[in-house]
């Protein structure tokens, strides 16, 4: 159950993936051909992985005095210490990122036809697929160090098992934890094991599908929203839901209500990582000691702001530019929403240290 201002959380700690990747624009619009060779052009888009685009919104909005700790893995290359380097200059922490020798760091190729459809080549055998519950049980200290003040992020893009031994580790000391799946790791058995110690589950709409045992075809976004709510309340009745649906909102659970919030009309340069931001505006606003209804508000918000950048992350996304964001697009949002953007950074009115 998402109850407002029920408890004060200090901490992150997640696993996921951490890696990069590179945006291919191809030439013409017919299918690539298995022996093919197609003309195309690189595009000026940075592209990152979702416990690096996730856990750096929640740093960005909730501001230095909270903390995000990363458990993942990079291979001993260029593009792992740049991340690394970037992951630091945003104020994470990487004490638990392990650099691994003659790794490669999870790296993906999206390519793109001219009508803006197009597939994703991602790397199976990166430094990420090493995650594993050794990696998990190195922060016991620290959820220890933590017990009832912190959050736990399972985000995808590394093993389901590693996944699993954190949010069980995060139960045992009383955090609240929010997880993802993609489509494919609902037929898992694993996802129970994630799903019984998960507070939040954020999904977007082919997920939620897959995890109420649909497809999507032509069935109403709203009806697979409901159908989910009633997979997920049959596997943990406690917990939350969250689904994205691109351009009609996003809708929530909170354990007793449901609630659609329309999506903000906003110029798209790219909605790669809007999904990231949302449940990252959820869990700073669950962290402020928001309601479900007031952090979804705030998830809208970053998450139509994030889409106004090419990158996965957008570099400029803080509480800061989101007062801007309000205002050059008079928007009319809840005060706790609009207190928590009027805050200093380190000096918290909701409730946070």
């Amino acid at each position: 159950m998402w109850e407002q201002g029920a408890r004060v959380y200090q901490v992150l700690i997640g696993t996921g993936g951490i890696g990069s990747g590179v945006f291919f624009a191809l030439e013409g619009e017919h299918t690539l051909g298995r022996e093919e060779s197609r003309g195309g052009c690189f595009l000026d888009k940075r592209d990152y992985c979702k416990l690096h685009i996730i856990a750096h919104y929640v740093q960005a909005l909730l501001g230095p005095d909270f903390r995000s700790v990363l458990v993942g893995k990079v291979g001993e290359d260029a593009v792992g210490q740049r991340l690394l380097d970037e992951m630091a200059a945003a104020g994470l922490d990487c004490q638990f990122v392990g650099v691994v020798p003659g790794a490669q760091t999870l790296f993906s190729t999206c390519f793109i036809y001219p009508d803006g459809s197009g597939g994703n080549l991602t790397t199976s055998d990166s430094a990420s697929a090493g995650v594993n519950a050794a990696d998990i049980e190195r922060v016991e200290a620290l959820f220890q160090q933590y017990q009832g003040r912190g959050m736990t992020l399972a985000a995808p893009e590394v093993p389901l098992e590693a996944r699993a031994r954190l949010l069980a580790m995060g139960r045992r000391y009383g955090f609240w934890q929010a997880a993802s799946l993609t489509s494919a790791e609902f037929r898992s058995p694993l996802a129970v094991r994630i799903l019984v110690h998960t507070d939040l589950l954020a999904i977007n709409l082919d997920e939620a599908a897959a995890l109420a045992g649909l497809e999507t075809g032509e069935m109403a976004s709203e009806l697979i929203f409901e159908a989910a709510v009633v997979r997920l309340r049959e596997v943990q009745p406690a917990a939350c839901l969250a689904v994205t649906a691109g351009k009609e909102g996003s809708w929530t659970w909170d354990g007793s209500q449901r609630r659609q919030v329309a999506a903000i009309q906003v110029p798209v340069s790219s909605t790669a990582g809007a999904g990231d931001a949302f449940l990252a505006g959820l869990m700073a606003g669950k962290a402020a000691g928001m309601g479900m209804a007031d952090s979804q508000h705030l998830a809208t918000l970053a998450a139509s702001y994030s889409v106004t950048s090419p990158h996965t992350i957008h570099p400029g996304l803080k509480r800061e530019s989101l007062r801007g964001f309000i205002q050059e697009y008079a928007l009319e949002l809840p005060q706790a929403v609009v207190s928590f953007l009027e805050s200093g950074l380190g000096s918290y009115p909701l409730g946070l240290r």
